[in-house]
Order: C-alpha cells, then structure tokens, then sequence
C-alpha cells in the first residue's frame, strides 16, 4: 500500500525554477533514504540528488549549487528546489525511497518504492 506521488513538473525557461515534491502514503518518509532520479528522452535514468535518514545530502555535479533536496517530516514529503535550471536537465523525474529493515537477528530486507515521475521540460 506504499505509494510514492510526485508533483511540480511543468515548463520553465532556461534559469527559472522549480520545487518537485515527493509525497508518501502508507508509510513515514522519515526512516527512508529518498532519491530524485531523472530519465532524459533517449537516456538511461541517473541520480540525481539523495537525502538520507540523517539528514544527509549528497548531489550528482551537474547540479551541484543549483538544486537543494530537502525534506518535511511532518508532510511526509520530501523536495528537490531546482534554481538555474538549463535545457539539458530537461527529463522525467523519479523520487525513490529506500528503507533497510533490521529483521530477527542478522536478517535484513530492502524496501525500495517508486514514484511514477513528472515532467521536467526547460525550454524557451
């Protein structure tokens, strides 16, 4: 029952900006490693930006001081500010979630979910 919703795609011109938002049902954001992944038309999906349980952010260098990822506990939701945006970042963005569960003693499971993306389209 875990679903991951995007939203905050659209158009925008050559250094605009955008806010994407991912949002969580069914779970509590908060205790996952969440991701924005992008897809350019014709390429292969890549990372993008990650924010860990701790708060940690980590950034592909392409987008190194232009986009910020972020996230509200108590929205359950989790952001990627993108300020500068230039045509080549122009591309399907996905938002991951990533929960390592500590099971009976050394047993461990992965959880992984995935949004459906939205649309990132710069352009004049």
């Amino acid at each position: 029952q875990v679903q991951l919703a995007e939203s905050g795609g659209g158009l925008v011109q050559p250094g605009g900006s955008l806010t994407l938002s991912c949002t969580a049902s069914g779970t509590f954001l908060n205790t996952y490693d969440v991701g924005w992944y992008r897809q350019p038309p014709g390429n292969q999906r890549e990372l993008v930006a990650t924010v860990s349980s701790n708060n940690d952010a980590v950034y592909v260098d392409s987008v190194k001081g232009r986009f910020t990822i972020s996230r509200d506990n108590a929205k359950n939701t989790v952001f990627l500010q993108m300020n500068n945006l230039k045509p080549e970042d122009t591309a399907v963005y996905y938002c991951k979630a990533r929960e390592l569960r500590h099971l009976k003693g050394w047993e461990r499971k992965e959880y992984i979910y995935w949004g459906q993306g939205t649309q990132v389209t710069v352009s004049t």
